[in-house]
């Protein structure tokens, strides 16, 4: 009498083969989801720098303001941003960037946004 079942090492084969491929697919839906984090931080930090960009502008001032730091609430976290003014070529052009990171103390920021502002005419010169 012949038996059609499997033997213990076929068994054995099929669930090694079985847990390979699902520690391969964990691993892949997990990376997935911490890159959907990380971007998930940048748009918020780049949406942060905008609007601080948005309000340097509509505030006006001549240069803007160098070093100037600030937080901003949103999506339920404080977000810590530095604006950072350069001189350019032109001395009625500044360059300015906006900083944001998660924690005050971060070395590294989440994104950086830069622009460029002009001088308008009858603007006082300040110093930065």
């Amino acid at each position: 009498m012949k038996s059609m079942g499997m033997t213990l090492l076929e068994v054995m084969v099929a669930l090694l083969i079985f847990a390979i491929t699902g520690t391969a697919v964990m691993k892949a839906a997990s990376e997935h989801l911490n890159n959907i984090t990380v971007i998930e931080d940048v748009t918020f930090a780049t949406w942060v720098a905008n609007n601080r960009l948005a309000r340097m502008q509509l505030e006006g001032r001549w240069p803007p303001q160098n070093n100037a730091k600030g937080t901003e609430e949103l999506a339920d976290r404080t977000w810590h941003w530095r604006q950072v003014v350069t001189e350019t070529t032109d001395k009625d052009m500044r360059s300015v960037e906006i900083e944001v990171r998660l924690q005050a103390s971060d070395t590294d920021a989440v994104t950086s946004v830069a622009t460029f502002v002009t001088r308008l005419k009858g603007s006082e010169d300040e110093a930065l």
